[in-house]
């Protein structure tokens, strides 16, 4: 069940997606029809790009819908947070409607949001600006104010502290050999491993900002459709630090300063000229303080309107940090999922991840998390 890119539309910048031929997946039709909206007009479905299987389109009764089928495992546990989440919004948020699920096919069905950008494509367009930023700050402090029956208060699966130790035989099977030789100089590096071990021991005891948090932030979980700017995919949604949720937000603008290096380095050399590690570094260096007042607008808007016991949680900016630091690697590590060798970019990603995990009370300042 691959998606496959088929062709580029010419009046826009997105691929379309050629989706899993719902012949094969016949429990996606039943369920909209349980639902009393289906099922699809197989000629207006397409799909989106994503770790999991998904359809688009409108269904014989008029309805537009997005339909998703999870892959990656625990399901039902991912789906119960989802619906969790939904309750939780309860119209204080904007979110995609749930119209149902099927946790037995690993389905969720929800109101397809029209023309709808994704903060990724915003940025590649250059108009996730500082007031997209304030606002996506606002709605995660509403995110974080939400009082939630029943939350689920399982330790979060992220760092994954048991892959420091060692990789199960199912995972180094499956594994690139980029990945391999992240793991290699992870599973070496024991002033990193204690970080990491630090940064979950904290997301796992009574820090005094603990609140519902998303547990997966990335600006592709931000939707801009028209002037409304929704908040998707809770498969995560749990009790925790919302430390993660602010420092995912940083780490996804340092993500992209890095990866935005070669093409910085290529304007600005010769024909044929191989970059030194001081200009890399210089280069990055500048990328990020140029995302900074990003992150900065985000910060502070979500602070004039966070809970109360956020302002009182004095390391929460330190944290933060720390975890912009671990997202960094953990980009790295799937971006090396699909690669045959560690380039030079993965490589100072996943140095700045670090430097950043080490001390990352010392970079507050500089990725715009600033009280």
């Amino acid at each position: 069940m691959v998606q496959v890119m088929v062709k580029l539309r010419a009046s826009a910048k997105r691929p379309q997606f050629q989706p899993v031929d719902l012949q094969k997946v016949p429990h996606v039709d039943a369920l909209l029809e349980e639902l009393n909206v289906g099922p699809f007009d197989p000629s207006t479905v397409s799909a989106a790009l994503g770790r999991n299987n998904n359809w688009s389109g409108t269904t014989r009764g008029g309805e537009r819908v997005f339909v998703k089928q999870l892959l990656d495992g625990e399901s039902d546990e991912r789906i119960r947070r989802t619906e969790s989440a939904w309750r939780a919004c309860d119209g204080r948020l904007s979110t995609p409607r749930l119209i149902g699920s099927d946790p037995e096919h690993a389905l969720l069905v929800f109101a397809h949001v029209p023309d709808a950008r994704s903060g990724v494509e915003l940025l590649g367009d250059e108009e996730f600006d500082e007031d997209l930023c304030a606002r996506a700050g606002r709605a995660l402090a509403v995110l974080h104010g939400l009082d939630v029956e029943e939350l689920d208060t399982s330790p979060h699966p992220l760092p994954p502290l048991p892959l420091l130790e060692a990789l199960s035989l199912d995972y180094y099977r499956r594994a690139s050999a980029a990945e391999l030789s992240m793991w290699r100089l992870l599973q070496a590096d024991l002033p990193l491993i204690e970080a990491l071990g630090a940064l979950r021991a904290a997301d796992t005891e009574e820090v005094p900002s603990r609140c519902a948090i998303h547990g997966d932030l990335r600006l592709d979980q931000f939707l801009l459709s028209g002037d409304e700017l929704h908040l998707t995919d809770f498969e995560e949604f749990r009790a925790g630090d919302p430390a993660r949720d602010i420092g995912a937000f940083a780490g996804e603008w340092l993500f992209h300063a890095v990866v935005g290096i070669p093409a910085k380095l290529a304007e600005s050399s010769s024909f044929g000229h191989v970059a030194t590690h001081e200009e890399i570094i210089a280069t990055g260096a500048a990328e990020i303080e140029q995302r900074a007042p990003y992150v900065r607008a985000f910060f502070s808007a979500y602070l004039e309107d966070a809970p109360g016991r956020v302002h009182d949680d004095k390391g929460l900016a330190a944290r933060a940090a720390a975890y912009a630091g671990w997202h960094m690697l953990d980009r790295m590590l799937a971006a090396a999922g699909n690669a045959a060798h560690l380039s030079a970019v993965n490589k100072a990603a996943a140095g700045i991840g670090r430097t950043v995990l080490l001390s990352p009370a010392d970079f507050t300042s500089s990725l715009g998390l600033e009280a």
